[in-house]
Formats: C-alpha cells, structure tokens, sequence
C-alpha cells in the first residue's frame, strides 16, 4: 500500500499534502464545514441496507494519513456526503502522521480498540492481520469487483479473499525522456530485455547515461531484482513465498542472474553506488529531470518529484513511460504489474456500514473526486477520465492489461526480509556479491524472524 520512504516525497512536492511534523489531527466529518475536494454526493448507495431514510444509529471511525490538503479534505467531503445520503451513519475522520501510522494501529488493533476502517499497508503487514484475526474478509458483489478491478484486488487478496477495499493503483515501471529517445534512434519503447539493452546501447552513443539509479538508498536498486522477480517467479510462488517466508524456488536466483548478467551491459550512469534516489539535482530522479539520463525505473510518485527538479521546476515535457520488460523463460506473466496501491480495511468488529462505505468510495463519482484530490490513477476504469498526463495514460492502460499486481516486495515479505534483501541487491550490483548470496541473506533473515 502507502510507500511511507517513497511516496510521502510525492505527495509533498507533487500534491502539497504536507506530512506534519507533530503526531495526530482528528476531525469530525459529519460536523464541519466542507469545501473543494471531493466535493458533495448525494447519489449512489453504498450496495447494503442502510438507505437515505435511515435506520439504527451507526457511529465509524476511519483513519487515514493525509494530515492537511486536497487528501485530507476529500475524506472529509467524502464522509459528509456518505452521512447526508445514510443520515443514520456518522463518520469521523481521524487523520493519523503517516510514520505514526503502523505503531498506533497496531496497538490499537492488539488493544481490541482499532478503527472501524484503516489506511491497509498490505504485503506482510495484512498477513499478520488475518493471521490474527483482526481484519474482516470483504464480501465484494460483481458490481464492487467491476469497480476495484481484478489486478487491483489481486494485491489486496490472501487465497484468494479480499481483505482491503483499493481506492488507487501505484503501477512501477520505466520513466524515460522522449527527446533523448528520438535523438538516439529508438523509435519505440522496450518490450523485452534485449530491446531494453539495445536502447542503453543507443543511449551511450550519444553521451547519454542509459539508466539512472539511486543506489546510496538501497530500495532503488533492489528494485531491478524485485522486477526481475516478478518475471521469473510465478504468481502462486510469490504469494505461497509470503506465508513460508522461504526462498526455495530456482526463481528467486534466477532473478539475481537476470540482473547480473543485465550489469554486464554497463546501463547505469557512473556512481551509481553513491547516488540518492530522489534528494537535488545530482540524485537519479534529478538527472532524469535535467536530460542527463534516458531513464529511470520507479514508482508513480517519481513525475512530482522529477518536476521539483526541473530547471523550472515544471513537469518535464517529454516525459514518458513503459512498463518493466518481458523476460524470456519467465514463469511470472508478462504483463504483472510491481507497485503498490492505497487500499482500505475494516477491523474484525466493525459493522457492515464500514464495508458499505468502501463500496461507495469505489464507485465512479467517488472515484473521479479521489483521482483529482490525490493526482492519483484510480482503481475504477470509469474514473480514469481524469487522468490525463501522458506518462500517466500509459501507466493505467498497463495496469489495466495487467494479469495481477504485487506489492513491492520488501512489503510483501516484511521488512527484515525486505531490508535483508536490499542490502544484498546493492552487494551484487557493487561485484561483492552473487544471486545465490541474495537467497542466502533473505533466507537467512526470513528464519531470524
């Protein structure tokens, strides 16, 4: 779900939802004003039975992490409106500092006093969750299914049970400059690993560096691995691999050769080992934004940070984007996507109007308010209206292809795995390691619990 390290860059630079520095702001929805946002909506029922006349008295409590701004004004928005058209159910939208977010919810969740409904992290996180029993398993109708989509739910599903409603999709890909692409001849966008390299090949010939990477951070690099993972591995093997935490199949090495032999081509610009990923003009983001590199694999958070690294700080105009090549032989399918997505559950006691809400919040007009508060690709393709930058049709036309989604996996297995798994990426990549190593760590931290 939420990239606490990654997307909160974004949403500062790229929506002006500023993360405070002190700890928790609540608000009542139902009692305040509201204005801009997600505006009002009377129309739509939230599929169950409590309806405009009303019924029992319901009082929810959601929490979520955008502390001031368009996000945080579109929850409250969002909550008025559900009350006007349910007057029996009052919603209270409390907003919760996204680095205090896991350590509140989960003594709340561990104190038997969690929030109805909560921002879902997903990945290892959610597994925990249902392993204790705190969250429900959503019951999605046809029309709920038809709104979140099928690669969207993928990500938030455990055998095959849904247990987060997604309101957005995260899709991971490559962002490129159109401009140095037609300069060096490439006249199409990689599909497969070979096209990939052939394009570095293109961009060296004209002085440019192929690929920008931030390794200083870790995650930026190992991110070549987690993708190509995502194409050597199964489905099922990478999502049996969360509940065993064991890293046996030949996959998982299969990966760690792909992005070896991948070295080989040279395709990362020089000192890449002590480039940051998203900090100045000299981080990877920054030379993508100033032309000094064709590319850049990252989340969909990257467009707002490129922009505050332009020359005048504006969205880089050629700015493009394509999905993570295919790579021959791969049990995992070509068109999966790696990326996270803003998802939301409901806690073990909290009662159906919770649920209906989520169903309401995945309708189109719902959809359309949250696409434009977040500058966010919605989940819903009816939505999809309101994304129009280029780079941005592309991602959600992919996402939209796409046969499933998985969650970055240094969510997806926990963080001592994930961090485990980073740093032996990084070795790799700096010649002191191999991808048998890159098992070996993650195994190893995988059994140290």
């Amino acid at each position: 779900m939420t990239r606490k390290t990654r997307k909160a860059t974004a949403i500062l630079l790229g929506l002006g939802v500023i993360l405070a520095a002190a700890g928790c702001a609540g608000g009542s929805s139902n009692g305040g004003s509201s204005s801009g946002g997600g505006g009002s909506s009377s129309g739509g029922s939230a599929g169950g039975s409590s309806g405009g006349s009303g019924g029992a008295a319901v009082k929810l409590t959601i929490w979520q992490n955008s502390t001031t701004g368009p996000g945080q004004q579109f929850f409250l928005d969002a909550a008025k409106a559900y009350h006007t058209a349910h007057p029996n159910v009052t919603i209270n939208v409390q907003t919760i500092q996204n680095e205090d977010l896991d350590g509140k919810l989960q003594t709340a969740l561990n104190s038997n006093s969690a929030p109805d409904i909560f921002l879902q992290r997903g990945g290892g996180k959610m597994q925990a969750m249902v392993n204790a029993g705190q969250v429900q398993e959503l019951h999605l109708t046809d029309a709920d299914k038809t709104n979140a989509g099928a690669a969207a739910l993928a990500g938030v599903s455990i055998d095959g049970k849904v247990y987060a409603m997604p309101m957005d999709t995260q899709p991971e890909g490559i962002y490129y400059s159109k401009d140095l692409f037609a300069k060096a001849g490439i006249t199409t966008p990689p599909t497969t690993i070979d096209e990939l390299e052939a394009a570095v090949a293109k961009l060296k010939a004209i002085n440019v560096a192929p690929i920008a990477v931030g390794a200083k951070d870790a995650w930026p690099a190992a991110h070549w691995y987690y993708n190509f993972a995502l194409r050597e591995c199964s489905q099922a093997t990478m999502t049996s691999t969360a509940k065993s935490l064991k890293f046996d199949d030949p996959c998982w090495k299969k990966a760690g050769d792909d992005l070896a032999a991948f070295l080989k081509v040279d395709a990362f610009q020089k000192g890449f080992l002590t480039t940051s990923a998203q900090q100045g003009a000299g981080s990877s983001a920054g030379l993508l934004a100033n032309h000094k590199a064709g590319m850049e694999l990252m989340g969909n958070w990257d467009p707002g940070v490129i922009a505050s690294l332009t020359p005048d700080q504006k969205q880089l105009p050629d700015l493009g984007w394509f999905p993570f090549p295919s790579v021959a032989g791969g049990q995992g399918d070509p068109t999966a996507i790696m990326g996270g997505s803003d998802g939301y559950s409901v806690s073990k006691k909290a009662p159906k109007e919770a649920f209906e809400f989520l169903e309401w919040l995945v309708t189109k007009e719902k959809q359309e308010d949250y696409g434009k508060a977040f500058d966010a690709i919605p989940v819903n393709t009816a939505a999809q209206d309101v994304v129009t930058a280029p780079y941005n049709i592309s991602t959600l036309q992919a996402f939209n292809k796409a046969a499933y989604s998985m969650q970055y996996l240094d969510t997806q297995y926990g963080q001592n795995v994930g961090n485990a798994m980073n740093t032996a990426v990084v070795a790799l990549m700096a010649g002191k390691g191999s991808a048998a190593d890159i098992v070996k760590a993650t195994n190893d931290a995988a059994a140290r619990g």
